[in-house]
Formats: structure tokens, C-alpha cells, sequence
């Protein structure tokens, strides 16, 4: 069973205090993962690392830019970031390894995102965790945009052929207007009176966008908060189901 994880840049870094990681949240995250029994794939979020760099250059998912050093400015921090919870994995026996979408995604001039799976599928064959995370990628027409870590992981997904897919976010799933969590989404309008942007800089559209993506799943997806981490981890469904057109049976 392979399963496709993201941990928020919320969760683990202080989105508040550019490029500062939360070192006792990703310890957290990294014990609840390193009891995984499914082939997993960890995808991370910018939190204060990409997100910082992405609005200072002014770059986000529809803004480009073609100034290397803005690239390099980006995609330099989310590989700090990357190394940072790859280490942490490692310290907690994970075979875990680091994977960095700029070298392998491109985006079209009508912004389709093409990104290649055989080296992650390879990698889990062997027993390594691959862990990815949000980045710069290549866009014809302008220059480098943002591939954001919701983006990979339905990209992933998909062509993984994933059984599950867990958001961890850094609320427990998805509020309504009441602050308490829906159980379950199967369409947008079924939450879009509720959601609002992030408190923080996120050049990639918050909660609204996470929901968006999972729902152009086939795969059962949950988002859930890191007190649900370990949860997710052994099967359960924690937090928000978004169902989309998967699932139907609601099982």
C-alpha cells in the first residue's frame, strides 16, 4: 500500500520567523512516521523557508519569474528546509531520502504540470522514503513559478497510483463557520463559506487550495492536525475526509 503524506510548512516550521524550523514539531512528526508500515512519501510544505523567499521576489504559482538569483534564493531555502527533515527522519531509523522537484518538473505555457514518478516509484521499491517538497519549477513562457506541496502531492498521487493521502495541517482538519471541523467534503461548496486565506505569507492559497486539490482525487485523502499524525500513520482517517468523487460508499 503506498501512501502519500504532506506535513504542512505550518507544522514544521514558525511561519511567522523566516526560515525557522519548529525542531520539536519535526521531531514529533518524525517518531509518528518512523512506525509506518505502508510505502510512504512525505511531501513538505515552505512554511517561513520557500514562502518567505517566493514573496520577497514576488513569485508565486501564476507569477514567474526569470532572475536566477530569485530561483536560487527559493529554491536554496526549501532545500535547507528539505535537508533539515530528512535528517530528522534519519535520526528516528527512516530510510529516508531527499527528492527536489526543480530538477524534475516543468510546467507548460498553459500551466500543466509534468512530473516524472519512475525515480520516486524506484526509490520506494527499494525502500527508501522519499521525501519532496514544495519548490520553484520551470515555466514555459515565465520564466520559474511555485509548485506548491498540495500541487505535488495530487501530482503524486495520481501517478503513484497512492491507496491514501494525509494532509497534516496546522489546524485539526478543515473549520467550518463555528471553528469546528468537518467531517467530511465532497464538493467545494460544501465548505466554501467557511474558508478563509492563511494568517501568514502562503503564496500558494491555504486551506481553500488544499481542498480544491484533493477533491480532483480518486484516492481517499484526510487533513488532519499533527496531534493526529500517529493516527493517520496506523490507517485511521482522522480530521476531514475529502472525498470528491473517490469514496463514494463513504466507507
Amino acid at each position: 500500500m503506498t501512501t502519500v503524506l504532506k506535513l504542512g510548512g505550518s507544522v514544521v516550521t514558525d511561519k511567522e520567523a523566516p526560515e525557522t524550523v519548529d525542531e520539536e514539531a519535526v521531531a514529533a512528526a518524525a517518531s509518528a512516521l518512523a512506525d509506518a508500515t505502508d510505502d510512504l512519501v512525505v511531501v513538505h510544505g515552505g512554511g517561513s523557508f520557500g514562502h518567505h523567499h517566493a514573496d520577497r521576489h514576488g513569485v508565486s504559482t501564476t507569477e514567474g519569474t526569470d532572475d536566477a538569483v530569485a530561483v536560487r534564493d527559493i529554491h536554496g531555502a526549501m532545500k535547507r528546509l528539505n535537508g533539515a527533515i530528512v535528517d530528522a527522519l534519519a535520526a528516528e531509523g527512516v530510510a529516508a531520502v531527499p527528492v527536489h522537484p526543480f530538477s524534475l518538473a516543468a510546467r507548460d505555457e498553459a500551466g500543466a504540470l509534468t512530473l516524472p514518478t519512475d525515480g520516486v516509484q524506484t526509490l520506494l521499491g527499494e525502500g527508501f522514503t522519499p521525501v519532496l517538497h514544495g519548490d520553484v519549477v520551470a515555466h514555459a513562457g515565465r520564466g520559474a513559478t511555485i509548485l506548491s506541496g498540495d500541487e505535488l502531492v495530487v501530482s503524486l498521487a495520481r501517478g503513484l497510483d497512492a491507496d491514501r493521502v494525509g494532509l497534516c495541517s496546522g489546524v485539526p482538519g478543515v473549520l467550518d463557520e463555528s471553528g469546528a471541523v468537518v467531517d467530511r467534503i465532497d464538493a467545494f461548496a460544501d465548505v466554501a463559506d467557511a474558508l478563509g486565506e492563511s494568517d501568514a505569507t502562503d503564496v500558494t492559497g491555504g486551506m481553500a487550495a488544499k481542498v480544491r486539490a484533493l477533491l480532483d482525487l480518486s484516492a481517499p485523502a484526510a487533513i488532519f492536525g499533527p496531534d493526529d499524525l500517529a493516527a493517520f500513520v496506523s490507517g485511521e482517517r482522522p480530521g476531514t475526509v475529502v472525498a470528491g468523487g473517490a469514496d463514494a460508499d463513504g466507507s
